[in-house]
């Protein structure tokens, strides 16, 4: 049997030595981006995707391991576990082959076979169940188990009860289970219909006649149809023709010629009819589901990554507006540094009178604060919001552009412990108004402070299982935190605590220090926040910036342990750390690929691969990734749905990517839908994250116009609005 190591280097396609070394390290209790970023050597580059899937798989297969040995104790407990079971229980390569195997052996609620057992039919069903050629008829050999003070009064009784104790074993047969598990997933459907007889509109009529195969069905279609069956709107089952199922039951235990034969047929029909397929059915519909599951989690995974990592828009004066009717816009300016310097509330949808008055009080923030850009959340009223905005901007001469930015979440953290803590003279209106305007200048500083789930980037996110939609989530924030890294003297706690090594506590605990000590010079002097120890030290210190520090290679990636390397290497080339201050090392790549790679990285003591990351953090000392990506939209004018004709082409933003498209913000209200089959001309796109991701910049030409909004996505499936991305 292969080792763990074995299966996970075969199913990832990496050598085992580098599978070996990942699995120990994690184990040493090294952190997912320390080891993509500082073990390079060990484990051949994988990145932090790669790693989490193998920490996935190798957590199952530990499981796996577990539970084989819980099973082969219990079995071994009841004295009927032979060497050929072991075997098979090693052998079984899903927890699933796992239960079927136990499926005898474990206690059962009170059946029909075990009242069979107990009236002392089970050496009856033995004898029938062998089919010997030259065995008894079923009839002749229930007579010698007639006995009324056991409750078995006829012959009829007899049988029948031997026939539920061998229709009982045909369903604890762990092979026929896994035949008929294959089959019905090659060969099965699934069905939904409505529920009521005459169903009214709603957006589940696409499922009101609908059959898939079992193993084409879509995630979006899945999760669709369970939401459909739970409200009560849809019926749901899985069709399989019952003759085709039949063929691997019967030939697994009929005897050709036998005096039994029928009635054992007619045993295994009855165990396929009542016990097996009602089985597989509800297996089935779990692993559709969970297949379902797993990937809207991934999408959710894939479209938080690029939002997380937008450019940011950094180094200017900022005015968030939180559009609203009733409550009228609120209003917040914010410094350069995310610093409050102003709020104000305006009413632009009350009347004329007042959005004249809105746009006189926004202006003179403007002048007073010169604010440079203005961020608008996209919620209630932003259409309108949008619109007085283009009015001020012409009023003022130009000057100022905006830009729409997504605003979910931002009630939510707008009303949490932490918002209170931030502002707490601010109600939690104005408070969105300031998430708002922070995450134009910085969406990862700002977004960490909300729950992953609540920043609306997939489908169906409530009925996802939360532990596991929490965990991917917070690993793909983790790995963005740590890829652009984090200044130690300004971040917050909520963005610290995301930091490879620190938790909540530390996270509090550096922010706490800061406070009462004041700024750190060094990376070193985090050493002295409570409760933060040398492992953490050595999983966080390279993902800290320390701008302060008079060492220059606290500005960078560079990990403390390499700080030696790194001045070996400016030694090696003619450099020192005062050209790294200076921003002098254009040459550097030029001077190590001139004296060799492999024999730069021998005399600096390190593996080729963090030789390379030390170049290019020393070239760009404080390099922010996402400033190579392209930059987001800012407007200064407005555009309305009906302006919008077929066939004009127009730029916008990717704001959601889904199963079966991607919603794309053209500038007007609504964003425009992509449907898959417009994505790319004359190819067909298996799904839409092979095209574009969450943040693009595209090029759309308008299909069709449909002023009626569609807010349920079991509609959007059947909508199309924009063409080719």
């Amino acid at each position: 049997m292969d080792t763990i190591i074995q299966i996970l280097a075969r199913e990832l396609g990496r050598s085992e030595a580098h599978v070996e070394n990942v699995v120990r390290l994690i184990d040493e209790g090294n952190t997912i981006p320390f080891i993509a970023r500082y073990r390079k050597e060990l484990h051949g580059a994988m990145d932090d995707t790669a790693l989490r899937t193998l920490a996935d798989r190798l957590q199952y297969l530990r499981n796996l391991d577990k539970r084989r040995e819980e099973v082969k104790s219990a079995i071994e407990g009841q004295g009927k576990l032979t060497e050929e079971l072991s075997a098979a229980i090693d052998a079984a390569a899903t927890l699933a082959e796992v239960e079927d195997l136990y499926r005898p052996y474990k206690q059962k609620r009170r059946t029909r076979a075990t009242v069979a057992r107990e009236k002392g039919l089970e050496p009856l069903a033995e004898l029938l169940f062998a089919q010997a050629a030259d065995g008894p008829a079923p009839e002749e050999a229930a007579g010698a188990f007639i006995d009324p003070e056991k409750g078995v009064e006829t012959a009829e009784d007899a049988l029948q009860g031997a026939s539920d104790i061998i229709a009982e074993r045909i369903s604890d047969d762990a092979d026929i289970r896994k035949r008929l598990r294959e089959l019905v997933w090659k060969k099965g459907s699934l069905v939904s219909a409505a529920a009521a007889k005459e169903p009214e509109d709603t957006v589940y009529r696409l499922y009101y006649a609908f059959r898939s195969p079992l193993n084409r069905v879509q995630g979006h279609q899945v999760l669709a149809i369970n939401r459909g069956e739970r409200e009560g709107v849809l019926k749901v089952s899985v069709e399989m023709e019952r003759e085709a199922a039949l063929i691997p039951v019967r030939r697994a235990v009929l005897n050709p010629g036998a005096p039994a034969m029928a009635f054992v047929r007619a045993a295994a029909e009855d165990a396929y009819d009542r016990l097996i397929f009602p089985s597989v059915e509800r297996e089935m519909r779990s692993l559709l589901t969970e297949q379902a599951d797993e990937g809207a989690i991934k999408m959710f995974g894939l479209n938080l990554k690029p939002l997380l990592m937008q450019p940011p828009v950094k180094g200017f004066v900022t005015m968030g507006l939180d559009p609203g009717y009733r409550n009228g816009c609120k209003v917040a300016v914010v410094d350069a540094t995310g610093k409050v310097l102003d709020t104000a509330v305006v009413y632009p949808t009350f009347s004329q009178r007042k959005k004249e008055e809105a746009i006189d009080t926004l202006a003179k923030l403007i002048r007073r604060h010169g604010v440079a850009h203005i961020a608008i959340g996209n919620g209630t009223a932003s259409r309108e919001t949008e619109q007085m905005t283009v009015e001020l901007i012409k009023q003022l001469g130009g000057g100022v552009s905006y830009m729409i930015v997504n605003e979910a979440g931002a009630s939510v953290y707008s009303a949490s412990k932490l918002a209170a803590e931030e502002f707490p003279d601010y109600d939690v209106n104005l408070r969105s108004a300031v998430s708002i305007a922070r995450r134009l200048q910085d969406p990862l500083a700002e977004l960490v402070k909300i729950d992953p789930k609540s920043i609306g980037v997939g489908q169906y996110q409530h009925d996802m299982p939360q532990a596991r939609l929490d965990e991917t989530l917070s690993g793909v924030v983790e790995d963005c935190v740590n890829a652009v890294g984090v200044d130690l003297n300004t971040a917050s706690a909520p963005l610290l605590s995301y930091v490879a090594g620190l938790n909540h506590t530390t996270a509090r605990n550096i922010v706490k220090y800061r406070e009462e000590n004041g700024a750190f010079t060094t990376r070193k002097g985090v050493l002295k926040v409570p409760k933060l120890g040398p492992k953490a030290f050595e999983q966080c210190a390279g993902f800290l910036r320390v701008p302060e520090s008079r060492n220059v290679l606290d500005h960078t990636g560079v990990h403390p342990e390499s700080y030696g390397a790194a001045e070996a290497l400016l030694a090696l080339c003619g450099y020192g750390l005062s050209d790294v201050k200076a921003g002098g090392l254009d040459g550097l790549r030029e001077r190590v690929a001139a004296y060799g790679e492999e024999k730069a990285a021998e005399v600096c003591g390190v593996g080729v691969p963090t030789l390379r990351d030390i170049v290019g953090e020393l070239v760009k000392p404080g390099r922010d990734p996402r400033d190579e990506l392209p930059r987001p939209i800012l407007r200064t004018d407005v555009l309305e749905m009906k302006d919008l004709k077929p066939g004009m082409e127009l730029t916008g933003t990717v704001r959601n990517v889904i199963d079966f498209g991607v919603f794309v913000d053209i500038g007007v209200h609504q964003d425009g839908l992509v449907h898959i089959s417009q994505l790319r001309e004359g190819r067909r796109v298996q799904h839409p994250s092979e095209v574009c991701a969450v943040g693009d910049i595209v090029t759309v030409w308008v299909l069709e116009v449909d002023e009626k909004e569609e807010a349920d996505l079991p509609h959007h499936e059947e909508a199309k609005g924009l063409n080719r991305p």
